[in-house]
């Protein structure tokens, strides 16, 4: 993928990108219709468990007891991975994963490598470093994929292509795919099984030539080494057993302490995310084993702002996240805006409070992402593993509006008030003078109910920005204290 179209670099702050898509019907009807889809059958096959919210408890006491002894768990995995015949690798950010990994390439010899669909590779700008290193990676995912020939953005944790429909992906496979490897067949049509068959014909001769695959996990299990990736295609198991060598690379909050916590999460996952009882492959390795597999196992764990995340008491949750993006599939702000609005790889409720804290609140994009959600409450009930993203948005809305001082990647760093809050807190602070004080407030009531006739449909000055998209509310023809006095004739 070359160019900038399918990055996020330079996005705009989320309002203004948001605002761009609500424009687009065919990017809302797309979206509406995959997501209202996904989330019915997810209902369904979460109703099939009795216990589910036993389980959505046990995954999220395990994943907060790890987080609590993480440093235990990670070097333990570390010593078992190298145990099985695996090396591991820490990487503190981006640049030096990038940097490990095309190394790792380089040395083998070769020029190409086929990837496991990964989130982890998208947060690092995996792929724009090996290019420029000469280097070309193929997405093997079917949505990664169609976002690859497009030179586009996921839009979706899971469907990363939910914003493209049949046709568009037809018109994509036939304009692009011969410039990738093997072309299109002549009069393809946007019927699925076509479309499955193109994507499958023109990867296969991409499993078959690569020596070297790249990967991330769902789970890496402490105590025996090993590394789970779940999928539904099967484009993972050929990446992950054909190559000769497989690079993994996974945040270092995908470790569970055992192996028996995995009967929490193969059974929260799937129905979280596909809405299956389980994913129609499961793949799960240990180091190296001779004449089966690759030869040569690389895992590089990256941190990236995760350790800055974890010292945050209330932001650490989000650190739980499994990755199944059931949030986004209830979220109405998700479902009108669209995962391109969040300029990141992060999209929705979970990116709204991950992005900020694993990029910091910095940047215009970042500092308005803790905004981008109307706090209903839809993404704590359906997350699998109990994350308060409600809580944590209004935590993060704090930091953007006060500053202050927070850690990032081991440095100090000063966080300034965001720019055009100072209404907002001298609104606050007016609110605040007020109430503490009832007669003041009973006299603004009454002054307000009586002066309703000569009030503005629409507020003056920096006012205005709120209620060009709300209606101001109408004031009762009373105070609530005069309607009790008058009908209960009882005291205030």
């Amino acid at each position: 993928m070359s160019g900038t179209s399918g990055t996020y670099l330079g996005m705009p702050a989320f309002p203004a990108a948001a605002r761009e898509a609500v424009g687009n019907e065919t990017l809302r009807k797309n979206l509406r219709h995959a997501t209202h889809t996904i989330r019915d059958k997810r209902a369904k096959a979460v109703a099939e468990l009795d216990d589910w919210e036993r389980l959505r408890a046990a995954g999220k006491d395990v994943k907060d007891r790890t987080l609590r002894h993480l440093d235990h768990y990670l070097v333990q995995l570390e010593e078992s991975v190298t145990a099985a015949g695996g090396t591991v690798h820490w990487a503190a950010d981006a640049e030096e994963a990038n940097r490990i990994v095309t190394g790792l390439v380089k040395a083998t010899g070769q020029s190409e490598v086929v990837k496991v669909k990964s989130m982890a590779t998208q947060e690092i700008g995996l792929n724009e470093a090996l290019e420029a290193e000469g280097i070309r990676a193929y997405e093997t995912d079917l949505a990664e994929l169609i976002v690859q020939l497009g030179d586009d953005r996921p839009s979706h944790i899971l469907v990363p292509a939910i914003h493209r429909n049949r046709g568009e992906i037809r018109d994509i496979f036939a304009r692009e795919m011969g410039s990738w490897g093997r072309a299109a067949p002549e009069g393809l049509t946007d019927t699925p099984a076509e479309l499955a068959e193109a994507a499958r014909l023109h990867l296969r001769e991409k499993f078959l030539r690569a020596k070297v695959g790249i990967s991330g996990a769902n789970f890496m299990v402490a105590e025996t080494g090993t590394l789970v990736v779940v999928e539904s295609e099967g484009n993972g198991r050929m990446c992950l057993t054909l190559p000769e060598t497989l690079i993994s690379v996974v945040g270092i909050e995908k470790t569970v302490p055992a192996w028996r916590d995995l009967e929490v999460y193969l059974q929260l996952l799937p129905r979280s995310s596909t809405a299956e009882r389980m994913n129609p492959y499961t793949t799960m390795w240990t180091g190296t084993t001779d004449g089966d597999g690759p030869r040569d196992f690389h895992l590089v764990l990256l941190d990236n702002g995760r350790t800055d995340t974890l010292a945050d008491e209330v932001g650490r949750q989000a650190l739980r996240c499994i990755r199944c993006s059931a949030c986004l599939n209830v979220c109405p702000v998700y479902e009108r805006a669209g995962g391109h609005a969040y300029g990141s790889v992060y999209p929705g409720p979970i990116g709204a409070i991950l992005s900020p804290q694993l990029r910091g609140t910095g940047s215009e994009v970042d500092a308005s992402l803790p905004y981008a959600s109307s706090l209903c409450g839809a993404c704590y009930e359906v997350c699998p593993v109990a994350i308060d993203i409600p809580e944590v948005l209004v935590h993060l809305r704090e930091r953007v509006v006060e500053g202050g001082t927070v850690t990032r990647n081991g440095a100090r760093v000063t966080i300034r008030p965001a720019k055009g809050h100072a209404a907002e807190r001298a609104a606050m602070r007016a609110a605040r003078w007020t109430l503490d004080r009832p007669g003041v407030l009973r006299a603004g009531q009454r002054l307000a109910s009586r002066t309703r006739r000569v009030h503005p449909k629409r507020l003056p000055g920096p006012g205005r920005a709120w209620s060009d998209t709300r209606a101001l509310p109408e004031l009762p023809a009373e105070p609530f204290r005069d309607w009790w006095q008058r009908t209960r004739g009882g005291a205030e």
